[in-house]
């Protein structure tokens, strides 16, 4: 047996002929990997999904070549009491009633990264959470790893599931995960947590699923809980929640500033240099000025990640060398058009927390249009009605928030601040039309929602693509440049 196929050969063994009821497709690969993984073990695989095959089609035609049964636009309780094992979707709640119902009838429950887990005991693991931020802290630390170990790889809640990986998967291969509060919420029966974890920051999220802050901050300490004295915490020292957190840590512990340098090992700013320091040694890793990334909350991603990689024992040069290369994901403050007048239109579409849109407000100086608004999540607006009356000069409002949001403005301007103009859209092409009609030479017309994108789109990913191609097409009347 090649190195590291334990687990998954056992696996495999054990599920040939039994029925795999997957609930959740999806779109975003956990659902298409665990469909994949146990059909390819021989298992009898149904695919169940509310939604209907026309919003599901990129997964459906990932698993086109297998002989999957699927049950769409409903979920049939005689397949959750007929089923030996359900692997259940992240977005699916721990006590849902079909759930319960599958487990009572005697089923197995399980969860895709708590398969991924089980499979991969010999593979360190690198995970990183966080309300804003995990994404591209998740993306240069994988980037980073990779420099030191070409094995590795990325995956969890970017990236897709990595279940497929497992077969033929060397012992010692690193994983670097983004683990999102649901996941860590199913991981907390299996009592395992990665190696080295990252949390970049917490604020109010998801509170529509959770039901209470302190509910969705339990299920982040998920990522520290476990750990023992070998394993390394990664926290952001100016967060006033995490630094409450210490007596999780039951191994090293490097905080992370921008601001400022933490007393033991951490991970800061002197000057224009980027340091890391752990047992008292300090190595640079970075130049500031060299990142590509704006923001200064993107400085503290790459200082996260930074820490993360060196207590993994990536070499500083490494570091320094992934840094200077990482031109940012898409969807997250992507610089997408700009007009031949140097109108610039920006991609956040990411930005699903109003924490997130602040951020991305204070990446840029100048005459901002911020196109916000979407599904509501139950966050609160008023940090987010402040920030815009200091940094922009127009918003376009949209979707399920917009009065919510518009109200934060109004009174954040009353005291004292200036009221930038409000202006509603039907929907994005609507905002992104009225953005470009009213923005001046050199302004940034920026997409950065603060809410989620359910209430018009399958997922923020199909939100920023038709931004891109709304940016492009405007920014082309103006002769344009590509960003």
């Amino acid at each position: 047996m090649a190195p590291g196929l334990g687990g998954s050969a056992v696996l495999a063994n054990a599920y040939h002929g039994k029925r795999v009821l997957v609930m959740g497709l999806g779109l975003f690969g956990g659902g298409v990997g665990a469909a994949r993984f146990f059909a390819e073990a021989g298992a009898k695989v149904t695919v169940t999904d509310k939604r209907h095959p026309g919003d599901l089609k990129p997964s459906l035609d990932a698993l086109s070549d297998l002989n999957i049964h699927y049950v769409l636009g409903m979920h049939s309780p005689d397949d959750f009491r007929a089923a030996d094992l359900v692997v259940v979707n992240p977005g699916v709640p721990i006590d849902s009633p079909l759930v319960t119902m599958a487990r009572g009838a005697g089923a197995q429950i399980e969860r895709e990264i708590n398969l991924l887990f089980k499979l991969t005991p010999h593979h360190p693991k690198l995970g990183v959470t966080g309300s804003n931020g995990k994404s591209t802290t998740t993306a240069l630390l994988g980037e980073m790893v990779k420099l030191a170990d070409s094995r590795a790889l990325v995956g969890g809640n970017i990236g897709g599931s990595l279940l497929a990986e497992t077969r033929g998967l060397e012992t010692g291969v690193p994983l670097v995960l983004e683990l999102s509060s649901f996941m860590l919420e199913g991981m907390a029966e299996m009592r395992e947590s990665p190696q080295v974890a990252v949390v970049t920051n917490l604020s109010p999220n998801h509170l529509d699923r959770h039901r209470t802050v302190e509910n969705y901050y339990e299920a982040k300490k998920e990522i520290l809980k476990h750990q023992g004295p070998e394993d390394t915490a990664v926290l952001n020292a100016e967060d006033p929640e995490l630094v409450n957190w210490v007596s999780l840590v039951k191994g090293r512990l490097i905080w992370v500033s921008t601001s400022f340098e933490p007393e033991g090992d951490a991970a800061f700013v002197e000057d224009d240099r980027m340091i890391v320091r752990i047992g008292g040694e300090e190595e640079v890793v970075g130049i500031v000025s060299e990142l590509r990334l704006p923001g200064k909350h993107n400085l503290f991603n790459a200082l996260a990640a930074s820490a993360a990689a060196r207590a993994h024992g990536v070499q500083a040069w490494q570091i320094a060398e992934a840094l200077a290369a990482f031109c940012g994901l898409p969807h997250r403050l992507e610089l997408v058009a700009r007009s031949a007048d140097n109108v610039a239109f920006y991609n956040d579409s990411i930005a699903t927390t109003p924490e997130s849109a602040i951020c991305a407000l204070n990446s840029f100086q100048g005459a901002v249009t911020l196109i916000a608004g979407g599904y509501d999540k139950g966050s609160s607006f008023e940090q987010l009605g402040a920030a815009i009356v200091r940094k922009a000069r127009r918003v376009v409002l949209l979707g399920a928030t917009a009065s919510r949001i518009e109200e934060s403005i109004t009174r954040a301007s009353r005291d004292g601040g200036r009221l930038p103009q409000i202006q509603r859209a039907r929907n994005l092409v609507d905002a992104a039309r009225i953005a470009h009609d009213g923005a001046a030479p050199g302004e940034i017309v920026l997409l950065s929602p603060a809410c989620a994108s359910f209430d018009q789109f399958r997922n923020f990913q199909e939100r920023g693509e038709l931004f891109t191609h709304l940016a492009r097409a405007f920014a082309a009347s103006r002769g344009a440049r590509l960003g």
